[in-house]
């Protein structure tokens, strides 16, 4: 997938916030980008962002990032990759595990289930974690509060 400066500079940034997300804990994909200054997910835009995968500003939204992550390979060409970006880590706002192709789904609350989340199935067979007890929503991300803090010592 060819992409703009802009662009590759945004996959990154999304792909560096969710290495952030600590094991067994998740957030939204909303979440993320608000982290990342962006309000992709807030109404009115919100349609166009799901409709297009992209959002006011032209850029994909963080669901289509993640949907564009590389799978690990040991030709070394993707810095970030299914391996070192937690993925499964992001999820809708309300808690639940977006449907995506055939397994998905089942693959991503397995993953979950592995690092210690409670995931539960609903009566229509979706996938849902409570994010009273496993939500991760930081104001800030862990590695901006390190370089304030920093600075301010200097």
């Amino acid at each position: 997938m060819a992409r703009s400066d802009e662009a590759q500079w945004w996959f990154h940034a999304v792909y560096e916030a969710v290495q952030e997300i600590p094991p067994g804990r998740v957030t939204s994909y909303g979440h993320i980008a608000r982290l990342l200054g962006r309000r992709e997910y807030n109404q009115p835009t919100v349609i166009d962002c799901l409709l297009t995968g992209l959002c006011s500003s032209g850029m994909p939204s963080v669901g289509v990032c993640l949907k564009h992550l590389p799978a690990f390979a040991n030709d070394g060409d993707h810095f970030f990759h299914d391996q070192n970006v937690p993925w499964q880590r992001v999820i809708n706002a309300k808690g639940m595990i977006s449907p995506r192709g055939p397994g998905g789904a089942s693959r991503q609350a397995a993953a979950l289930r592995q690092e210690g989340v409670t995931v539960e199935t609903t009566a229509l067979g979706e996938f849902i974690v409570d994010l009273s007890l496993f939500g991760w929503f930081p104001t800030r991300l862990p590695s901006e509060e390190d370089a304030t803090t920093g600075a301010d010592e200097e």
